[in-house]
């Protein structure tokens, strides 16, 4: 991984949008559209610059792709911040 696709992929608002949405379960391409008042074209891209940032997984099943979040990336995003702000170590930072 490398944080600059990360930041990059997480720089935009509606990646964030889709970030937070794939927090509770995982959605097909259909479901993270309908979110959405943007063509499935738009949402696909995003979700492109999100795998490749591998902030998503993507698992295909019969005729439906699948999406779901990957928190080992924003585990390291999250312990290299707390890093830079000066913790120890990120469990610190919650407070464990």
């Amino acid at each position: 991984m490398g944080f600059a696709e990360t930041f990059k992929a997480l720089s935009d608002p509606v990646r964030r949008d889709i970030l937070t949405l794939l927090r509770q379960n995982r959605l097909s391409a259909g479901e993270i559209v309908s979110n959405f008042n943007m063509t499935g074209a738009t949402i696909s891209y995003h979700l492109s610059v999100l795998k490749k940032a591998e902030l998503v997984y993507e698992h295909r099943e019969k005729n439906f792709i699948y999406y779901e979040l990957n928190v080992s990336v924003l585990e390291e995003v999250m312990l290299w911040l707390s890093e830079l702000k000066g913790e120890k170590d990120y469990e610190v930072a919650e407070g464990k």
